[in-house]
């Protein structure tokens, strides 16, 4: 269970300081989340959105570990995730349109599944 935990924090590290977005839009990801619960819920009620918001996070974790894994936890280059060396120091650079199409592919998956099962 440690080693679980000492992973967690190692991705926490890495989401609290790589630059691949500004400090200002992983804040607002939040908020945009919470309204996006928080108006779900009020057109479709509270089960469909706690289904939308389960299946959202699942998907979101699968797209997460694939790129950790794809990456070797965030020290090479894969698919739209770029990394650079500069002086003997390796920090990832960006990530574009296949991470952000897999979120938005995620989110419509998740409303579907909601609505069908829910």
């Amino acid at each position: 269970m440690s080693r679980f935990l000492d992973e967690i924090m190692d991705d926490l590290r890495f989401i609290k300081s790589h630059s691949l977005q500004p400090d200002w839009y992983k804040v607002f990801k939040v908020f945009m989340l919470l309204g996006v619960l928080i108006g779900y819920g009020y057109f479709f009620g509270i089960r469909k959105t706690i289904v939308f918001f389960v299946v959202f996070m699942v998907l979101a974790l699968l797209v997460h570990m694939m790129y950790r894994v794809k990456t070797n936890k965030w020290q090479r280059s894969w698919l739209d995730f770029v990394v650079v060396e500069e002086n003997n120091v390796i920090r990832a650079e960006r990530i574009g349109k296949f991470y952000y199409a897999a979120i938005l592919l995620n989110a419509i998956l998740s409303l579907v599944i909601s609505q069908v099962i829910a």
